[in-house]
């Protein structure tokens, strides 16, 4: 039962994890928490640790004149001014447990700590109603899923298109190269010059970062090897014609 109040949730994290949220200054924070839970599909709660700001003034000075972790005090004040107490009506602050240290303490026998617990290590199935398991969005499902597609499918396609140019080098011994296959229904490679494998990584590399950033602001990138390919040709026959 992992605990997280940073913003990634672990790769690993199956519907069967727990994620808590103990405390953070605003909402956006916890919103941005709550979309990472629900597309890794795992369960999600809040807890929020009500304290009176002197109290809280008091705990940091009390740490920094021990010479522990403490804010300073242009951080405290504006930690202070930005936060924004958890509301259950929002999805993202549901459910929502609360604790007021100041009456109760931070004990494990807390009500606020025991509830919770028991929240995140509940069994659950399809016909509890007490326990929800954030699911992901169809939307957010194909996103992930073209998105690692294309990805694979671009460094695969590149990658082969560098080893049949290495492989076509190689064999001519240093004899000129007119053109390269890369196969049947794919454009041939224009090369006039011994290209080295340096120069075909770099070349490589800048075509896979341009991709992303064309997808960022148009049509996605590839998701199968021969459109892959036939761009990456494309490419290279651009950019080898230019500087030869």
């Amino acid at each position: 039962m992992p605990f997280h109040s940073g913003r990634r949730i672990p790769p690993n994290a199956t519907s069967l994890s727990a994620c808590l949220l103990f405390k953070s200054p605003t909402k956006g924070y916890r919103y941005e928490l709550w979309c990472l839970a629900r597309a890794a599909g795992i369960r999600y709660c809040v807890l929020y640790c009500d304290v009176r700001e002197s109290q809280c003034r008091k705990w940091n000075e009390e740490r920094r004149e021990k010479g522990e972790a403490a804010y300073n005090d242009v951080i405290f004040e504006d930690l202070v001014r930005r936060f924004e107490k958890p509301d259950r009506r929002n999805r993202w602050d549901s459910p929502l447990f609360e604790l007021w240290a100041h009456n109760d303490g931070v004990e494990r026998s807390s009500i606020a700590i025991v509830d919770v617990v028991s929240y995140l290590t509940k069994k659950a199935d399809s016909k509890s109603r007490d326990v929800k398991i954030l699911q992901p969005t169809i939307a957010t499902q194909n996103t992930r899923f073209s998105e690692a597609n294309s990805l694979y499918e671009m460094d695969r396609a590149t990658q082969e298109v560098i080893n049949a140019i290495v492989e076509a080098q190689s064999q001519s011994i240093g004899g000129p190269l007119a053109s390269i296959s890369i196969g049947q229904g794919l454009p041939n490679i224009d090369i006039s010059r011994s290209v080295g494998l340096p120069e075909l990584r770099r070349l490589r590399r800048t075509f896979i970062k341009l991709t992303g950033q064309t997808s960022l602001s148009g049509r996605p990138p590839p998701s199968d090897s021969s459109s892959a390919k036939r761009m990456f040709v494309d490419y290279l026959n651009r950019e080898l014609g230019t500087i030869a």
